[in-house]
């Protein structure tokens, strides 16, 4: 290969790197870190009748108080890095770090059982989580299949390791904390909240319909900014 054919080469890849991390909502390197959030717009017509759908009464409504603990335990002290919570359908969706490729569904009144929790996740401690995080990552990286990947996928991977910074503890706690207060909300009330360690966002959906990716450390500013949740 030619000096010139070289450079050319080499131009197309670092094109190529940019368009990856600007054209996903989140990228492979995460919601970009000038992004409050990030919303999507659903069905009109969802968000044109929203006053005239009346909230339901859940089996995550009626066991907020005792779920809203054992979900906190799962992401700071258990196998969890992922969380999922459907207020209108009763669904809980967790992904473990020990099966990083497969998604679990509970329902809500197995997730309020204690003994439940303590034989389906693991302890963990938070900090063992994020390390096993890391070798997961490193492992991957080692793999022979790995290096046939296109040079400018495997410089973003590199990138991405060398920033990456999980959900501090204090940002799971904050989020899970509101959720009672965002699902009685008068008006805009939440159907479902996704919440990612690994990408240290927060994702939600209102009755209005649309989707709002919020990253964890503006989660606050977000319902400032946004909701009348006091």
């Amino acid at each position: 290969m030619s000096e010139s054919q070289q450079t050319e080469l080499e131009n197309q890849e670092r094109d190529f790197e940019e368009l990856v991390l600007k054209e996903s909502i989140v990228s492979a390197s995460g919601l970009n870190s000038n992004s409050l959030l990030i919303g999507i717009r659903g069905d009109p017509s969802l968000r044109e009748t929203t006053f005239d759908r009346k909230r339901y009464k859940s089996e995550v409504d009626e066991n907020i108080d005792i779920l809203m603990p054992n979900l906190q335990e799962l992401m700071l002290n258990r196998s969890t890095f992922k969380l999922f919570v459907g207020f209108n359908n009763g669904e809980i969706r967790t992904t473990s770090i020990f099966d990083p490729l497969r998604e679990e569904i509970h329902s809500v009144e197995k997730m309020i059982d204690h003994a439940y929790i303590e034989r389906q996740f693991p302890e963990v401690p938070y900090e063992d989580k994020i390390r096993i995080m890391r070798d997961l990552y490193n492992n991957l990286r080692s793999n022979p299949v790995y290096g046939r990947l296109p040079q400018y996928w495997q410089n973003i991977m590199a990138k991405r390791s060398a920033a990456w910074e999980p959900m501090e503890q204090e940002e799971i706690i904050s989020v899970i904390s509101t959720l009672k207060t965002l699902r009685e909300m008068p008006t805009y009330f939440i159907r479902n909240i996704t919440i990612s360690i690994v990408q240290s966002i927060v994702r939600m959906q209102f009755n209005c319909d649309g989707t709002q990716i919020v990253s964890a450390e503006n989660y606050q500013r977000f319902l400032e900014d946004n909701l009348a949740t006091e």
